[in-house]
């Protein structure tokens, strides 16, 4: 019984372990689904997923934030860093710089993917953040 135990154990050990392995950053992913969500806590403890729309422009995700993502952005405890999730995969340790040159580029693109831009292209966006998978070297 106690082989079987075992068995199952390393089993369950070996297929996390391959799942993991298998969860790779693709810019396809980010180029065919709509959002993602970014993971932040603040001073107090409080965590937070906002969701927000994702473009990729010269082989790089970003994204353009509004008002409370930015100050949930600037409140992160653990900045620079975020945890990102998309198309049922989540990345730990990504990332988030800000990438304020890039906002034409941005903005055009968001226009490009997503029909509802007009109704947000005029609001308040005081962020383009540019995200970078963990370990990867920086544009």
């Amino acid at each position: 019984m106690k082989v079987l135990s075992i068995g199952a154990i390393l089993a369950a050990i070996l297929f996390t372990a391959s799942a993991n392995a298998a969860t790779s950053w693709d810019l396809s992913l980010f180029q065919n689904e709509s959002t993602l969500q970014f993971y932040t806590v603040n001073a107090s403890g409080d965590e937070h997923w906002s969701t927000v729309w994702v473009v990729v422009i010269d082989g790089a995700p970003y994204l353009r934030l509004g008002t409370a993502s930015t100050d949930r952005i600037n409140g992160n405890t653990k900045a620079p860093y975020v945890n990102i999730k998309i198309g049922g995969q989540e990345f730990d340790h990504v990332l988030a710089q800000s990438a304020p040159e890039m906002r034409d580029k941005v903005m055009a693109a968001m226009r490009d993917k997503y029909w509802m831009d007009f109704a947000v292209r005029s609001s308040n966006h005081p962020l383009i953040m540019r995200l970078v998978p963990p370990a990867a070297p920086q544009p």
